[in-house]
């Protein structure tokens, strides 16, 4: 289970037998989202923030700060996705304890 960052006490991380679309699973807690990353021609279009069975979503404020780090780190997010499961590269994992707004 790569992780690739945390966000606020938010794990951002792949598990490691992941499949299509490119997506990333945020965890803070016993609850449990993922994002889903919607590409075309090399340009992401849509992200999806997703329930995971079984599991209980982010909710209120901890949903919120996983848009918020969406939309400034989806490249690298995809990025990471990309070296691990096409490059098989290892990643880096990054701790960012400031709010990026």
């Amino acid at each position: 289970m790569p992780k690739i960052f945390e966000y606020l006490g938010i794990l951002i991380f792949f598990y490691s037998n992941e499949h299509e679309p490119i997506h990333v699973h945020a965890k803070k807690g016993e609850f449990e989202s993922k994002a889903e990353f919607y590409i075309v021609e090399g340009v992401i279009k849509e992200i999806k923030i997703k329930n995971i069975k079984g599991r209980e979503p982010l909710k209120g404020k901890e949903l919120r700060d996983f848009e918020e780090f969406l939309e400034m780190y989806a490249d690298k997010i995809v990025e990471k996705w990309i070296d691990y499961f096409v490059y098989h590269k290892n990643v880096d994992f990054e701790r960012i304890t400031k709010r990026i707004k």
